[in-house]
């Protein structure tokens, strides 16, 4: 009796989600969650700019946490997080920032662990990459310093089945290849 009890209530929370979902892709034309995208990305952050663009595609799991994923895409931005990707946030918040005309592309399969990723260009990371808690991936220095040194971006790559460590940071111009360990 009381099993069934906690999965009508667990139901009825996941439905609730569902609904929550909707409304947010119905205020936010460019904002696709996938049928099979975990519920729990209800209780997400979104901050969505004028023609922000993103896409949770099918199986991409999250926890159910209050603020556990931050997603903020500023005008023009896109975000793709790939199939059955996995955003880990019991240990600290994923952070997924793209900047106005950004692009920030994860591969299928992704593990992402409490970490922060930004692109005020483009960032592509590839099939099965996982991101430990702490580290860090930026497309750009994030500020000029004055008038004679702006701000530089450059395009960051990550190679499928790449496993980037705890408290790693990644910085802009930086290409990873497959298969390796940072």
């Amino acid at each position: 009796m009381k099993a069934a009890l906690i999965r009508l209530v667990l139901g009825a929370i996941q439905v609730f989600d569902r609904w929550r979902l909707q409304r947010l892709m119905r205020l936010h034309p460019g904002l696709s969650v996938h049928p099979e995208a975990s519920s729990n990305f209800a209780s997400a952050r979104f901050e969505l700019g004028h023609g922000a663009r993103v896409r949770i595609e099918a199986g991409v799991h999250t926890e159910r946490r209050r603020d556990g994923v931050r997603i903020c895409v500023g005008d023009g931005g896109e975000l793709v997080l790939g199939e059955a990707s996995w955003l880990r946030s019991d240990v600290a918040p994923v952070h997924l920032a793209v900047f106005a005309g950004g692009r920030l592309h994860v591969g299928r399969d992704a593990f992402l662990n409490g970490c922060h990723l930004s692109s005020k260009k483009k960032v592509e990371i590839g099939v099965a990459v996982m991101v430990g808690s702490g580290s860090r991936v930026f497309d750009a220095d994030q500020h000029p310093l004055d008038a004679a040194r702006p701000e530089r971006l450059e395009a960051v790559s990550i190679g499928d089945y790449v496993w980037i460590a705890s408290d790693v940071t990644v910085l802009r111009g930086v290409t990873i290849g497959s298969h390796s360990v940072v």
